[in-house]
């Protein structure tokens, strides 16, 4: 059973906060089929009544969940400032900061895996998110843009495919790293092991954009 959180009285948006905390836990580690809404209600102090009242159900409230989920991270890219870095630091910028906040954020990676579980549906109708993912693949364009004026980037790179790219060097390797560990022999989140990793996905990503990449 998960820890309490603490209890705040006639407070709805509050309540709301704690119970998505707590949901958020829950369902990074059971997933939408295995997670309870007692066990939340428990968690966040709140009770099942008020988890319907606020969210209609178990699967608003992981709808509610992942929207969240992805918000952040796109929230968070917006606050990196690429739009006034110099195009190379910022894509280095974005790389790095993809690779750490997967790190940092290890429920982002179960969340977005359970939703692919079940197919996107519980972000099919999301409109945010897909202003939000847009806007973000307009900022990367917009870096592309800037290198190609500068000579540094090659004409031909798609944005969306390089957005594609840069979350799946670091999603795929940290989503498998229990079974990489076996196969391959070695422990992916060691210091060594995520350095090297880190390493080779910057230099993976410069050298499909770059014009001269040993220049990097």
């Amino acid at each position: 059973m998960g820890e309490k959180m603490p209890f705040r009285a006639r407070d709805p948006a509050a309540t709301k906060a704690d119970i998505l905390a707590a949901a958020k836990v829950e369902f990074a580690k059971l997933g939408l089929g295995g997670a309870r809404v007692d066990v939340i209600a428990e968690m966040s102090g709140a009770n099942k009544r008020m988890i319907y009242h606020y969210f209609g159900g178990k699967e608003q409230l992981f709808e509610a969940v992942l929207d969240e989920a992805y918000a952040g991270i796109r929230g968070s890219e917006q606050g990196l400032g690429l739009e006034s870095t110099p195009p190379v630091e910022a894509l280095k910028k974005l790389v790095e900061f993809t690779w750490q906040y997967y790190l940092d954020n290890p429920e982002f990676i179960t969340l977005v895996n359970s939703a692919n579980l079940h197919e996107a549906k519980h972000i099919a109708g999301n409109k945010q998110l897909r202003k939000l993912q847009k806007a973000y693949v307009e900022s990367v364009d917009a870096i592309l843009q800037r290198g190609v004026a500068e000579g540094v980037f090659r004409r031909d790179i798609d944005a969306t495919q390089l957005c594609i790219t840069i979350a799946a060097i670091a999603f795929y390797y940290l989503t498998n790293r229990h079974t990489g560990q076996v196969l391959f022999g070695f422990n992916f989140v060691s210091r060594d092991a995520l350095a090297t990793r880190f390493k080779f996905n910057m230099d993976t990503i410069l050298r499909l954009v770059l014009v001269h990449p040993d220049k990097a």
